[in-house]
């Protein structure tokens, strides 16, 4: 189930880091896990892709096994595959705590939640850009995460889609008291995460912001905004459409 808030010295919730390993150097996979690790990650984001619901292909069970030893963080797997509940018990035995799959993939939405949380680990769902949050109201007790694409799936590198913060502020209002946890990825770097924070994220994910540097301890610490959930002010570093 879904972990408790840490909290800072004034008992506001911080703000969880999950750096997308998409981003890292494959040559030195493990070494990059333990690295983010020891530089303060909350989860570790592992992008899997099919080449087939996305155009790219990247980390299957097997890579998941093998980098589990690098780190007691959580994997917080997004499966960007299509059908995913055949895959399901695959990813939960390599090692993945969360496993979050496409509202637009799943025929069989209900089911594939459920059965992640009969094999112990916690259930998110996620939202491509076009895709309207609709299409997860009627499941929303299922769900311990709620993922929001803030880019097109399939790559990493590419830019905040502004837009996205409306959908984020709808779905904060969703989720209600409701143990959810509000995940963005997608053009998070130091200049979008305060907007997407006000908006109503609780969890970042970042994979170039992270890995184009060297000092990943820096990074994730400047990640964590503490800024306003209330609404009214413009969002920094962001347009508005005019």
């Amino acid at each position: 189930m879904v972990q408790e808030a840490s909290r800072n010295s004034d008992g506001a919730a911080m703000i969880k880091i999950a750096p997308s390993i998409l981003s890292a150097d494959f040559a030195r996979l493990g070494e990059e896990v333990a690295a983010i690790d020891a530089a303060g990650c909350d989860y570790v984001h592992i992008d899997v892709m099919d080449g087939h619901f996305v155009p790219n292909l990247t980390f299957g069970p097997p890579v998941i096994r093998a980098i589990r030893r690098h780190t007691a963080k959580p994997f917080d797997v997004h499966l960007m595959i299509d059908p995913a509940q055949p895959y399901l018990a695959a990813y939960a035995e390599a090692g993945a705590d969360i496993i979050t799959v496409h509202a637009e993939a799943d025929r069989h939405l209900d089911r594939s939640l459920q059965v992640i949380r009969d094999l112990g680990r916690r259930a998110g769902v996620s939202l491509n850009p076009g895709t309207p949050e609709g299409a997860i109201e009627h499941v929303l007790d299922r769900l311990d995460l709620i993922l929001v694409m803030s880019v097109n799936p399939g790559f990493g590198g590419q830019s905040f889609i502004p837009a996205q913060l409306e959908k984020i502020r709808r779905i904060r209002r969703m989720i209600g008291e409701r143990p959810i946890e509000l995940e963005v990825d997608g053009g998070v770097n130091a200049e979008t995460a305060p907007a997407v924070v006000a908006a109503g994220a609780s969890v970042l994910v970042a994979g170039s912001a992270v890995f184009c540097g060297s000092d990943y301890r820096a990074t994730i610490a400047a990640l964590r905004p503490l800024a306003s959930r209330s609404g009214g002010a413009a969002e920094p570093g962001l347009r508005r459409p005019s």
